[in-house]
């Protein structure tokens, strides 16, 4: 009798595809996995391709984690006009000529959106108010406001700005971006208020994720790719490269397996992820200082 075989525990850096959901790559790595249990860390738009970092059976207990960390991005503004959904998937709801648009202008409006800064999100987002998908109360032609919250743009830097012409003809610019930003991130958002500030509105045209934590591009796969080789990176590998690592001896590994929470050394800063390895390097958990003795996030021993 033949034994099916064990999906591997892991992440798949997927590079996801135009017009792909999110749950559309999980869907399909369901299938060439062989599995149900998996999941992602942090949506992508469907218009947006690159990293889409997928966790298959035990992995998908470090993806909330590894949702919380730091992004970059490629991506195309268009300056001189809005769309309905800040983006080049959504009707236009205003043209304006652009081509008065200075580089000077451009620079000062990007330093306004870099650092710490209040973002509201598209209303054509999955962010939920009052338990209702926002995008859900758009299409239903809802007029509703999303409160703006607090995100970190590291990074936000032009590399290329060129004059174009729209299909209605309007004179437009575009700007070839890059991006560094915490977790939470809109970058169409971004592409909504650069346009606002500069008075002649603005959409995002192409959108790349270069980066989601440590996880990088030249990492990626396609999909077609992994249908043909199901590239895994190895749990405690993923780990190890996310997280800071934290070794025990075979005693210790036991009193942590039984539920101890242990003293933590103190280099280990509270409240950030630690990765918890027994002496054969095998992954035993994740885990957080609290007060000084290690909490459980995870465990996978």
């Amino acid at each position: 009798m033949s034994t099916k075989p064990t999906p591997p525990d892991g992440l798949v850096i997927v590079d996801k595809p135009s017009g792909f959901t999110s749950h559309d790559v999980v869907a399909r790595m369901r299938g060439i996995a062989k599995t149900r249990r998996v999941g992602h860390a942090g949506t992508l738009d469907p218009m947006a391709t690159g990293v889409l970092v997928l966790g298959v059976e035990k992995a998908t207990k470090l993806l909330g984690h590894l949702a919380l960390t730091e992004k970059e991005y490629l991506g195309t503004i268009r300056l001189g006009q809005d769309t309905l959904t800040d983006d080049a998937e959504g009707d236009i709801t205003s043209s304006t000529d652009a081509s008065a648009v200075t580089r000077e202008a451009v620079d000062a409006g990007i330093a306004k959106l870099t650092g710490e800064i209040m973002q509201v999100p598209s209303k054509v987002s999955a962010i939920k108010i009052n338990g209702v998908r926002s995008y859900k109360r758009a299409r239903e032609g809802e007029e509703f406001e999303i409160p703006a919250r607090p995100v970190t743009i590291s990074s936000f830097q032009v590399y290329d700005m060129r004059e174009a012409e729209a299909a209605d003809g309007t004179k437009v610019v575009d700007l070839v971006v890059s991006v560094v930003c915490s977790s939470g991130t809109y970058i169409r958002a971004l592409a909504r208020d650069l346009g606002s500030d500069l008075g002649v509105g603005g959409h995002l045209t192409a959108l790349r994720r270069t980066r989601v934590g440590p996880y990088k591009l030249d990492r990626a796969r396609t999909l077609d790719q992994l249908q043909e080789e199901l590239t895994v990176m190895p749990i405690a590998d993923a780990a190890t490269a996310a997280f800071a690592r934290w070794d025990l001896d075979a005693k210790r590994s036991r009193l942590l397996a039984n539920g101890v929470r242990l003293d933590m050394p103190d280099e280990y800063a509270p409240g950030k992820p630690v990765a918890v390895f027994g002496p054969e390097g095998r992954l035993l958990a994740l885990v957080e200082s609290k007060n000084g003795k290690a909490k459980s996030l995870a465990v996978f021993a």
